[in-house]
Formats: structure tokens, sequence, C-alpha cells
């Protein structure tokens, strides 16, 4: 499929040159390629903010064509703003959710009913539980055996037939649910299912139980409502809570666009099954792909950044310590290395952070005063958390003065120690310098330079710097997730 050059051309005499036209630009060809590896049972989720919602919508229906358009979710991504006083608060985030074709894969969960709607609308209780009185006829009159007689009612002078719900038919023995319909309505009379109305003119109807899987299947507005826990029927959570805005701690992972877990849970549980594969070209710190492997199915994450590569190694071997982790793009030898610090230097020093399993600092660029690219934390007594600091050199030309820089950004921010990965080859004289550093000394682990210099070359080699390494419970990481399966990945 191709996108009619009409529409794009019509777009940007419409918006003209800006940012907006460039993003939908590169949404476009990315869009066409999406829909070229989906599979016909696939589906297609994309995740925007009300600003664009309208434009890729556009976009959208071009690819994949109008009648494929599912629906426009609203995720409730915050509690309250206060952005401005001439606008409502703008809390909500849009999904837009097309399929491939007609035969998609699809099996929503419910949400748990209120308490207060099964008062009102399951008022009736006997020995089996709650149960409401629920039609046993369809609209339409019959000339097969769902049209005929049972007892003393007849249906067809209503312009009704006998309908008998699947879920009723569960209530009898497998062997007899594919008996006459008579012969059915008598069996669930007998078992006390049926209600028999008080005037002669009426039809009889059945009896609904509420069942514990019972609830409201999901719709497309998910949002959760503080101040809900309690009301809903055999659950403490409430409503939506499964699919709540990130303000969890243990959760966050400091990405400025990350999403709940549960979101991505109830996307990926609908539309797939497990073994699928699920697609995410724009991972970020990777909730899609934790996601994907906690619910057992095949996961392709993609992300231009090394920082957003870093992260998500760090939150699934955090989360799957079993985890077996291939990543393509990035420097495998030496060459590479020095072809990526070339290119660019961020990318370069949040790669060689990755190396040594550091946290990078803040997502953002070093500034002049910083001299910090990561951090490593450890708790020499299992107890106390400390820091070291780490420091990416990617040029040719290294000298003493860095080793001076790190130790006095490691005394200023209060570290225990210093590390730093250097491209080139470090001199005899930084060496004497980094030993005269001293050591950090432990009683646990014993001593450790203080202040360490480890080269790419040395890492992709498999060396590792001499350090405290953390304890499961340290720093700020993806929680274990407890499941037998944690090694399948694509």
């Amino acid at each position: 499929m191709q996108m009619p050059p009409k529409m794009l051309r019509a777009m940007r005499a419409f918006l003209h040159e800006n940012d907006m036209m460039a993003y939908l630009a590169m949404m476009a060809v990315r869009l066409l390629e999406l829909h070229r590896v989906l599979k016909p049972t696939g589906s297609l989720y994309l995740h925007c903010d009300p600003t664009a919602s309208h434009f890729l919508k556009i976009l959208l229906d071009a690819v994949f064509g109008p009648r494929n358009f599912r629906n426009e979710i609203i995720w409730r991504r915050t509690n309250s703003h206060n952005k401005l006083s001439q606008q409502y608060g703008p809390i909500h985030d849009s999904i837009l959710f097309y399929s491939k074709g007609p035969g998609i894969t699809f099996h929503p969960g419910r949400r748990p009913y209120l308490k207060g709607y099964v008062s009102e609308y399951f008022p009736y209780t006997d020995a089996k539980g709650r149960y409401q009185s629920n039609v046993l006829t369809g609209a339409g009159v019959r000339t097969g055996a769902s049209g005929k007689p049972w007892g003393n009612y007849n249906p067809t002078p209503k312009g009704r037939h006998w309908a008998i719900p699947a879920k009723l038919l569960d209530e009898l023995p497998a062997e007899d649910r594919a008996k006459p319909t008579q012969e059915l309505l008598d069996l669930l009379d007998e078992r006390g299912l049926i209600l028999h109305p008080k005037g002669e003119d009426s039809l009889p109807r059945y009896k609904q139980y509420l069942s514990s899987s019972d609830g409201l299947l999901y719709q497309d507005v998910w949002t959760y409502q503080s101040g809900t826990k309690g009301l809903l029927e055999n659950s403490p959570e409430g409503i939506d809570e499964d699919v709540k805005w990130l303000d969890d701690d243990d959760e966050r992972m400091g990405y400025p666009t990350q999403k709940p877990v549960g979101l991505l849970d109830r996307i990926i549980r609908t539309s797939s099954n497990e073994g699928d594969v699920v697609l995410d070209p724009f991972c970020g710190c990777g909730t899609t792909v934790h996601a994907a492997q906690k619910l057992s199915r095949q996961w392709i994450g993609i992300d231009i950044t090394h920082l957003a590569i870093s992260l998500i190694q760090k939150r699934l071997r955090d989360a799957f310590p079993l985890i077996q982790i291939e990543i393509i793009g990035v420097p495998k030898d030496l060459d590479g290395a020095r072809a990526l610090a070339a290119q660019d230097k961020y990318q370069f020093q949040w790669w060689a952070v990755s190396l040594v399993d550091a946290v990078p600092y803040g997502g953002k660029k070093k500034g002049a005063d910083t001299g910090i690219d990561g951090f490593i934390y450890f708790k020499p007594d299992g107890k106390r958390t400390e820091k070291a600091i780490v420091s990416v050199k990617g040029g040719e030309n290294v000298g003493v003065q860095m080793i001076r820089e790190l130790a006095n950004v490691v005394d200023r921010e209060k570290a225990k120690m210093g590390l730093l990965i250097t491209l080139a080859e470090p001199t005899a004289n930084m060496r004497k310098e980094a030993v005269s550093s001293g050591y950090f000394r432990t009683e646990a682990q014993g001593d450790f330079a203080k202040i360490q210099i480890v080269t790419i070359e040395e890492l992709l080699g498999g060396k590792k710097p001499h350090l405290p390494w953390a304890a499961p419970d340290v720093f700020r990481r993806a929680k274990r997730e407890m499941k037998g399966m944690q090694e399948k990945l694509l």
C-alpha cells in the first residue's frame, strides 16, 4: 500500500513547513512499513496526545483504510492539570487502534461491576447467589424448533422465538446441549432456572446469575477513578486501576514519556496470544517489551538512542534475571566504537555507560562543569547505598588532567569511587595518578581503587571494573518479575 501523494500534499498546503508537518512526514513512511510487516490478524496501537491525534488519524486512514479503524481509546494519563486558566485540564492521551484486516486477534478483558450496579440490576438472591430476570426469547419469527410452542407458551404470535443463551446452556451437561429446543427448556426448568410469569399472556424468562468472572467488557475510555477502592464487586481495586497513570516510584525509570506497564499489559493481552510477536518501533525505556516478556510474548523493540537501549537492558535484566537479549546496531568492536564516537559523542557516552551496567545521568547532555555520564550504585555494608561516578572520554587525546577532574567530581558529589571509560589507551601517568588517589575500603568486600580506568577495548573483551557490585535491592530498578518463562525472547 502507498500513501496517496495528494493527501500529503494537501496536509503540507494546510500546515506549511513546520515541526508538525515534519513529524507527520516522518510518521507516514513508518506507518507504511508497519502496515507491511503486520500479520493479517495483527493490530496497531498508536499512542499520541490530542495535539496530533486528528492528523495521525488521517494518515492511518490512508495507510490502513477507514474500515480498519477500530477505536480511539481515551486514556487518563494524570490526576489533574492546572496548565492554563482558559481551558479544561488536559489529562488524557489518545490511543488510535487500527487492524490489518477484519479477522484480528481480539479478546478484551472485563472490569468488575460496581457494587451499586450489582445491587440495582441483580436484585434477587437464591441458594446459588445473586441473579437478574432476563429474556428467554429473541426478536423475529422462526419456523424451526425455536419457533415452536413449549408447554403453554408460544413465542410466534408475539413476533419472537426461543433464544437460549450459551451461558444458560453451560448449566447443562455437555451431552445434553445439542438436544431440541423444547427438551432443553424442560431440562432448564427442572433445574429451577426458568422464571414463569404470573400473567397468561407473558413469556417466561430465565435466571441470569452473577458469576465471579462477570463484569463490564473494556470500553474505549480507560480512566482510573481516584477514591473508588472498595466500590467494585469482588475486587479491592478502584475503577481501571490496572491502567492507572504512572505515579509509582518503584516503577519510574526516569524516562520522560514512560507509560505504566499495566496500560501495555491490557493492550497486549487483548490483541495478541502467547507466543505472538509484539513490535514497538519507538520503545523508549522499554515498557512495551517489559509487558510482552511478562506475558510470554516474543518481542522486538527499536529505538534510535543508546540512552534508551541502555535503560531497556538494565530494566529487563533487573526484572528478568535469566533473560537473553540480542542487541543489533550497537558497536561490536573497537572500530565500531570509534565510528559512533565520531558520529555522536553523546550517543557514544550512553552506549559506553551501558557496558558497565551504570545508570545514565538523567538522560541529559553533560554540562561543562558536571563531569558525570552515569552512576553505579552499591551497598558495601548491605545497608547504606553508595555511588560511583562514571565519566566517558571518546577522544584520542587523554591525559592526567582527566583523572584529576574525575577525582574532584567524586569529592564534590560525595561519591566513594570514580570510573573513567576511555576510547584511547590511557597513559602511564594517568594510571599512576589514579593509583595515587587511594582506596575505598569496605569490611565486607575488601579494598577498591578509588579511581579506576578501563578502556572500551577491555570492556568489549569482557573485562569489568573492580567495583562492589550492587545487591539485588539497591537502587531504582524494574521490579523483578516472578515467572517461569524468562528466557524466551526474539
